[in-house]
């Protein structure tokens, strides 16, 4: 089992930069692979960065250069860099987790934060 608690949503204000942390605990292996996803009302979950066991990345591309996925794994805690603030970024935002083999191949993750809450004013 897999527990994520994230933190550092808020408002701020269109330009503006927020730092989100998820962090993990329980199996490593079954947090191998980790990412960020958000949903705004109305719309799909989307995700919006991807990182795996070995550091790579991978983002949508309405947030490239813009947002940047890293891990501390001494600390446990995934995050989400976050500059560049768009009032579109506004959204729940998840922390999710499961093993790279399940989500190498296509499967969903199976662990999920409550998730923290974005948003962005012009």
């Amino acid at each position: 089992q897999v527990q994520l608690v994230e933190s550092g949503g808020g408002s701020v204000q269109a330009g503006g930069s927020l730092r989100l942390s998820c962090v993990a605990s329980g199996s490593t292996y079954s947090r191998s692979c980790m990412g960020w996803f958000r949903q705004a009302p109305g719309k799909e979950r989307e995700e919006v960065a991807h990182i795996d066991r070995v550091g790579m990345t991978k983002y949508a591309e309405s947030v490239k250069g813009r947002f940047t996925i890293s891990k501390d794994n001494a600390k446990n805690t995934l995050y989400l860099q976050m500059n560049s603030l768009k009032p579109e970024d506004t959204a729940m935002y998840y922390c999710a987790a499961d093993s790279c083999w399940a989500v190498e191949r296509g499967s969903e993750y199976n662990y999920w934060g409550q998730g923290t809450q974005v948003t962005v004013s012009s």
